[in-house]
């Protein structure tokens, strides 16, 4: 169940739990590591936008939706939800995916891979 530490303004939880929400049309998958990593694996349908042009993108993430950021620990995720709640997103539709992609595709969850979404 997703859950929030004291003073960070976004949930946390694992790709278990996201997987659940990933044909919900009211969640957008962020994927914030580099091209490389991205290409190696990466959720199927992800938004890719590397964590150092976040803010310079930040009108490509949708303000009425629920945001799930993932990279590959959890560090840049949370870096990038905390960016989104800087720019005025609502902290209660920001979400990290602590565990992150290595874990996601080692649990079998619906994964792309090079350029494709």
């Amino acid at each position: 169940m997703a859950r929030r530490e004291s003073g960070e303004p976004y949930y946390r939880l694992d790709s278990d739990e996201a997987v659940a929400h990933l044909d919900d049309e009211d969640f957008v998958f962020v994927d914030v590591r580099q091209p490389d990593e991205y290409a190696a694996g990466h959720i199927k349908g992800a938004l890719f936008i590397n964590v150092d042009e976040l803010l310079a993108r930040i009108d490509e993430l949708p303000q009425d939706k629920n945001l799930m950021f993932i990279c590959a620990l959890g560090v840049r995720s949370g870096l990038a939800c905390e960016m989104a709640a800087a720019m005025g997103y609502d902290t209660e539709k920001l979400y990290n995916i602590e565990d992150g992609t290595p874990t996601w595709i080692e649990k079998g969850h619906p994964t792309s891979y090079g350029d494709d979404s």
